[in-house]
């Protein structure tokens, strides 16, 4: 695999022809979104808000670590990574 691998949550799926991966090269987060939003328009308001920080019930992370404690959208990432997008459940207990 030559590109980042991006795993598609459940939710957003319809909006990505139903795919559940996608591959992306790109140097950060920003990018991916970039390219993500360019290939399936509306996927960029899902994950940003309007100042263009991640959302609040939005999680990413890459290769397992929350880009909340890296560097957020501007987090780099290289061909083998593995982001994944994970919608917060909202509830429980």
């Amino acid at each position: 695999m030559s590109g980042i691998l991006v795993r598609i949550p459940t939710p957003l799926r319809r909006m990505a022809n139903g795919q559940d991966k996608v591959e992306i090269e790109a140097s950060n987060l920003g990018e991916i979104i970039d390219r993500l939003e360019s290939d399936y328009p509306g996927f960029k308001e899902r994950l940003l808000d309007e100042s263009g920080e991640l959302r609040y019930f939005v999680n990413i992370y890459i290769n397992g670590e929350d880009v909340r404690f890296l560097q957020g959208t501007d987090t780099s990432t290289k061909s083998g990574d593995e982001v994944s997008i994970v919608p917060a459940v909202a509830g429980g207990s």
